[in-house]
């Protein structure tokens, strides 16, 4: 059962509704389920990558180094585009921030079924058991116009942090999926674990990368 993340205080909110039952057929088989939405997601987030090669020749135009860098995607271009947005025009459009938004749900429900938390297959439109929300912010008013550009700097001990905890989600899924193997339940402890780790990593994501808000984010599994 959720609770009301409207109540929340802070810009970005997810909850994920506890199953009192799992399907052991669909867990067992569930890194082969995932793969085509996984996919779609790939290609979403993946788009507009491209790779750029690199040659260098020496006098007599043979081939002597060759580098490959790969450039783009559309996650990164998202966060570099509204990064100049805010610093240069202190605008953030709408229509921008609910693709980022909606990607951000879709991805939560991919997430939510891949470390088992939900039998719901993941859809690109419905909400299902997955409740993510961010508040669309007031860029004059609610927004330094200049902290875009230290805030992946500010956000690196999340980083670190979120390192260690995704090693402890992945065990914590591992030992869930052997539990909904033979019970067809999923651990309040271990959900509420996983569970945890998420909204952190979303609001780390909301400060850092969406750049919604400038309250930097708590250290806690809330």
């Amino acid at each position: 059962m959720t609770t009301n993340i409207e109540n929340a205080k802070y810009a970005a909110r997810l909850e994920v509704d506890y199953p009192e039952k799992l399907d052991r057929m669909t867990t067992f088989f569930r890194l082969v389920m995932v793969i085509p939405i996984a996919i779609i997601l790939g290609l979403i987030t993946d788009a507009g990558q491209t790779v750029t090669n690199n040659y260098f020749y020496n006098e007599a135009g043979d081939v002597i180094n060759s580098t490959q860098q790969t450039v783009g995607g559309l996650a990164s271009g998202l966060f570099a585009a509204t990064a100049l947005m805010i610093v240069f025009a202190r605008r953030y459009p709408r229509w921008w921030f609910d693709f980022s938004r909606e990607l951000a749900r879709f991805g939560a429900r991919v997430g939510a079924y891949i470390f088992l938390l939900t039998d719901q297959y993941p859809s690109t439109v419905e909400e299902q058991s997955v409740h993510l929300e961010i508040d669309y912010p007031d860029v004059e008013k609610d927004l330094n116009q200049w902290m875009p550009l230290i805030k992946w700097l500010l956000a690196i001990p999340h980083y670190i942090v979120l390192g260690f905890l995704g090693i402890g989600v992945f065990f914590a899924v591992i030992l869930a999926w052997f539990a909904i193997l033979f019970t067809g339940e999923y651990p309040k402890g271990l959900f509420d674990y996983v569970v945890g780790v998420a909204p952190w990593a979303l609001r780390v994501e909301a400060y850092a990368v969406l750049l919604v808000t400038d309250d930097y984010p708590p250290f806690n599994l809330q």
